[in-house]
């Protein structure tokens, strides 16, 4: 039963409902800022190192794993001109497809 009681809490009372809750680290849950989402690619092969290493370091921290999750991530940075082309012709095949890893 509840304590209903109308006097202020005591320095005891207080310690107690103040105490530090311990963090509990859950590798299940994304670490979500810990990397910046990738910059558009589109198509720039000056620009492809650097990009491709910061969807991979996106890919990891976000602990996207799945083949298909992994596909649809890069898919979704990849936009205007021949990376754009790429993407459409893609995304076309995977509506036709129930394999989506074609």
């Amino acid at each position: 039963m509840l304590n209903q009681s109308t006097e202020p809490a005591t320095p005891e009372t207080e310690e107690m409902s103040t105490a530090p809750v311990p963090a509990v680290y859950n590798k299940n849950v994304p670490m979500k800022n810990m990397v910046l989402d990738p910059e558009w690619f589109n198509g720039e092969r000056k620009k492809f190192e650097n990009w491709w290493r910061g969807i991979r370091l996106f890919l990891k921290s976000n602990r996207v794993v799945a083949a298909d999750n992994k596909i649809i991530a890069v898919l979704a940075q990849l936009r205007g001109g021949v990376a754009g082309i790429y993407v459409q012709k893609k995304i076309d095949k995977l509506e036709d497809t129930e394999d989506t890893q074609n």
